[in-house]
């Protein structure tokens, strides 16, 4: 027996599942992979591509999108060497979030929810390609991943060739002559 006007709703897919890489991804982009157990097994619980390297532009959206699935984030730590300029603090949607500079590389950013619940992102850097970002991304979040986002990026990013060394000089351009 059916009941009238019942109908049935397939069931809302996950929002953070690896598979959303595969969709548009740009700059700006925060994918996540948060376990909901305590044992998490992985290195990192997400990938993070921001658009540039300013603090003050790209920490309050992605505060934004992690308080959705986190709740409130207390401390960002960030590699002062990566970004221009730290400040101590930010207010994102009417709440304090402290920044740290931690030397953790220009590849991850630490999240702090609470006093001690921390998140592992791996950054993206900014001038990366949608196909390249999206690859790394997608490694990251994998729930088997033991790899350092270091290590991701070597591995899924090209690397600049650096031009030929010429050493065979002509005698008409030889030192002394």
């Amino acid at each position: 027996m059916t009941d009238a006007g019942f109908t049935p709703h397939a069931p809302t897919p996950p929002r953070l599942l690896p598979d959303e890489v595969h969709r548009a991804v740009g700059p700006g982009t925060a994918l996540l992979r948060l376990e909901t157990t305590g044992s998490r097994q992985s290195l990192l619980d997400g990938a993070w591509w921001p658009r540039s390297r300013d603090v003050e532009r790209e920490i309050p959206p992605l505060i934004t999108a992690l308080t959705e699935y986190l709740g409130p984030v207390t401390r960002v730590g960030l590699d002062a060497s990566a970004w221009n300029g730290i400040p101590p603090r930010l207010i994102v949607d009417d709440r304090i979030v402290h920044l740290d500079s931690f030397p953790v590389g220009d590849d991850t950013v630490l999240i702090t929810r609470g006093d001690n619940d921390h998140f592992s992102l791996m950054v993206v850097p900014p001038n990366t390609t949608s196909e390249d970002a999206r690859a790394a991304m997608a490694r990251a979040v994998r729930a088997d991943n033991v790899t350092q986002a270091a290590e991701i990026l070597l591995a899924e990013l090209p690397h600049p060739v650096a031009p030929p060394v010429d050493t065979d000089l002509d005698d008409d351009e030889a030192p002394g002559r």
